[in-house]
């Protein structure tokens, strides 16, 4: 057998198309006679629809058609997840709007600019009415109810333990408040979807959408079209990025793909980039209320959570994270004796929430490494040292937490100590005093952070299929769905391990319900974990295959038979007597067989990748301004396959949570309408703004997997944002300065500086609000809301 490729950075084999502009996006097909969507969108946050008038667009040149809710008479959604079964929301807006961005109608025409100009012809009468963007204040007294069916603007609110009884016995309690502000996604390719109806020889719909879950979205869309599945096929072609956003049929979708049906004609939408910062679903918002308990040795002796999570319009499925994910994760990398989580969800007049990168997990690790670092300073116990004697011991892994869950393996210690070694920590320390003797202007802050993740949850399934062809290449066909991700080049190497065969020999299909049967789709960071065992599984079994082949044309034992250097199957020690996969191919077709193989696969459980961040900044104290200076992320997602690829997911999760931490967040104004809503005003940082980081690997393979594989995708931005901000309030240490909120823009962080030189330091604690008294009882019981509750 030659020597395993697996292990070794392989550059990507789909990158060259991509670099050259062969590689297709949705807006790139040729559909010929493809009409274009424009829609009508709500320029106010919360209003009745007194009147639609289309008329005049309607006469507008190449215009086709101009729909509204009544005409389509689509079935109203409920996303991604329900967070409760009164959160759903009509495709086009029907009787009232409830954030900026609510489409409204839509326009069809010949081309995108006729469709533009209609669009503006169309006329809506609003009747406004009042608007609440805060989440807490959307869960305060009397607060302006933005869905009348549920009665209350808080669709999920729940206690579980005694708030009271977690800190009884603890010696000192280190309290914050956090804000886990919003952001937007902002993929380089927005939503979009091209649409083209048939004669139902075979398919009565062909739908080219850029999504990350091509077998959810094929369930979606043929139910709201009311097709059989079988009437519809989902193509899904390059996409443009997506981390969390593109998981399943949006409003616009729908729409689209109902126009198309209607008319008779291709139909095709492509968000810009202004669509993209108001209606594409946003991540995070969460405000967090943390009180951990310690020994005055610094042991952790019970943690009291109390969770706002923001849902934005129609309870969008990010309001749900925070019971979900994010509750999961709540004691993170350390041993907690008792734990109080509470939780109250709001809607509010903004954009609805959805799936980020990371979706729940950064969240909860946020609150519990900003906690650390306060309670850190309080005890006069250096951050590294504080989490090393509260980390959960690798001896016993296997474990279940307090929330259930089940972790598989982790070394939380090891790679922070890497984390250390590579960043020099001690000598950084050692700088960092220095300065603060000078008084210098640029003052140095050092920031850890530790962190466990889930993976690969959900079903725990997935499909896969490998044959071999005639002139000795071979296709892998797939259940997952890359968008960046790089499983053309992951899971050819896993087959060409296996085989033998060269990487260039080995075609790659997936996202297309033609072809592919089923399939899980990428989200949650499980496609090398999934869909390369079901590679890897497939591939032995044709190994297995070719074996049984060979060994009767070879007149030999199967158990002789092996994969030779020459990517051959021989017998072994004899290297003459081996055949190709070509001619192993032709014999198998000559005999009315194939060296194919089909499978599905089943994972027992998630995995939990880990790891240490320490991040470096430097703060000008007179105005504020922050520089990334270093970044160092030790993330440990098992085995590592090809670090080329881990290393590229890692740079880019960092990139992300770092962009939160210093410059990121969408705005509001009181009347709901987005301060934020392009690249000039939603501050998302350059290669110019950031560091080169540092990415290193520790690995602890996983035993739920043959690979010994956890999820990459998102673990660089769970473990950044919190060691970027601890960094931040680090530096500013010397003020007295505890916390700052993110983003920690140069503002925020002078105005911090200037109110602690007038003596003015700001408490990072303060009491929750009124409405956590009245939470459910354990039971789950939601006072003046619907008794009906939705889990994750």
């Amino acid at each position: 057998m030659p020597g395993s490729i697996l292990g070794n950075a392989v550059p990507r084999v789909e990158d060259p198309g991509i670099l050259i502009g062969a590689s297709r996006y949705v807006d790139d097909l040729p559909i010929d006679g493809a009409l274009h969507c424009q829609f009508v969108r709500s320029p106010i946050a919360h209003g009745r629809i007194v009147s639609i008038d289309v008329d005049e667009a309607r006469r507008y040149p190449g215009v086709v058609g101009v729909f509204t809710a009544d005409d389509l008479d689509l079935e109203p959604q409920g996303g991604f997840l329900l967070v409760h079964e009164l959160c759903v929301r009509p495709p086009l807006a029907r009787g009232k709007v409830c954030f900026v961005g609510d489409p409204v109608a839509v326009v069809v025409a010949e081309t995108r600019a006729e469709a533009v100009d209609a669009a503006e012809a169309v006329i809506v009468e609003y009747d406004p009415l009042p608007v609440v963007v805060d989440m807490e204040a959307a869960l305060a007294p009397g607060a302006p109810i933005g869905l009348e069916a549920l009665g209350s603007n808080m669709p999920i609110g729940r206690r579980e333990g005694d708030g009271a009884d977690v800190l009884a016995d603890a010696e000192y309690v280190a309290r914050v408040r956090i804000e886990n502000q919003k952001v937007a996604v902002v993929p380089m390719e927005g939503s979009a979807v091209a649409c083209e109806p048939g004669d139902g020889d075979p398919y009565r719909l062909t739908v080219y959408p850029a999504v990350q879950m091509p077998h959810r979205y094929w369930g979606e869309i043929a139910a709201e079209m009311g097709l059989d599945q079988a009437e519809v096929r989902v193509v899904v072609p390059n996409v443009g990025g997506a981390f969390g956003a593109k998981a399943s049929a949006t409003s616009e979708h729908y729409v689209a793909a109902a126009c198309a049906l209607r008319l008779g004609r291709p139909v095709k939408w492509v968000e810009t980039r202004s669509e993209n910062l108001v209606a594409m679903g946003h991540g995070r918002a969460q405000v967090q209320y943390i009180e951990m308990g310690f020994t005055r040795d610094g042991v952790i002796t019970g943690l009291r959570c109390r969770m706002v999570g923001d849902a934005g319009a129609y309870g969008g499925f990010g309001g749900i994270l925070v019971t979900g994910t994010t509750r999961l994760m709540a004691t993170g990398v350390y041993r907690v004796p008792k734990l109080a989580y509470e939780v109250a969800v709001a809607i509010t007049n903004t954009t609805p929430l959805g799936a980020f990168r990371g979706a729940g997990r950064p969240e909860a690790a946020a609150y519990l490494e900003r906690v650390m670092d306060v309670a850190a300073s309080d005890l006069g116990i250096d951050p590294v040292e504080l989490r090393r004697r509260n980390f959960l011991d690798p001896a016993d892994f296997p474990l279940t937490t307090l929330t259930g869950a089940r972790y598989d393996s982790g070394d939380y210690d090891a790679s922070l100590r890497e984390a250390v070694r590579v960043a020099g920590y001690d000598e950084l320390r050692a700088e960092q005093a220095a300065r603060r003797e000078r008084g210098d202007r640029l003052q140095l802050g050092i920031g850890v952070a530790a962190y466990v993740e889930v993976t690969g949850g959900g079903s725990g399934n997935e499909w896969g299929s490998l044959e071999i062809h005639d002139d000795g290449s071979a296709t892998i066909r797939v259940g997952t769905s890359s968008h960046g991700q790089g499983h053309a080049t992951s899971f050819a190497m896993i087959v060409s391990d296996t085989l033998g065969i060269p990487l260039d020999r080995i075609d790659f299909v997936q996202s297309d319900t033609a072809v592919i049967p089923r399939g899980g789709g990428t989200g949650g960071s499980r496609s090398l974990q999934m869909g390369g065992t079901a590679v890897l599984r497939a591939s032995e079994a044709v190994l297995d295959q070719g074996r049984t082949l060979a060994a009767r044309l070879l007149e030999a034992a199967p158990d002789d038979i092996v994969v030779t250097d020459g990517g051959r199957l021989g017998v072994a020690g004899v290297p003459a007597s081996a055949l190709t996969w070509a001619e192993l191919a032709r014999a198998a077709g000559d005999d009315d067989t194939a060296l194919a193989t089909e499978l599905d696969i089943h994972q027992d459980g998630a995995t939990f990748p880990f790891g240490a961040h320490i991040a470096l900044v430097e703060v000008d104290t007179e105005t504020g301004r922050v520089e990334l200076l270093r970044h160092v992320a030790v993330d440990d997602c098992g085995r590592v396959l090809n670090p080329l690829i881990v290393a590229g997911q890692q740079h880019g999760g960092v990139a992300q949570g770092a962009a939160q931490a210093l410059w990121e967040q969408m705005v509001y104004d009181h009347d709901g309408n987005p301060l934020t809503a392009n690249l000039m005003d939603y501050a998302m940082p350059s290669a110019a703004e950031l560091c080169s980081f540092e990415a290193v690997n520790t690995e602890t393979p996983s035993p739920l997997n043959p690979l010994g594989a956890k999820g990459i995708g998102e673990s660089g931005t769970i473990g950044s944002t919190p060691a970027v901000q601890n960094a931040v309030v680090d530096a500013l240490a010397p003020f007295g300065i505890r916390h700052v909120d993110m983003p920690c823009t140069p503002e925020r962080v002078w105005r911090a500086i200037q109110a602690a030189r007038a003596g003015e330091l700001a408490d990072p604690w303060r009491e929750p609000p009124e409405f956590f008294e009245h939470l459910a009882r354990p039971a789950g019981h939601v006072p003046d809301a619907s008794d009906e509750e939705m889990d994750l």
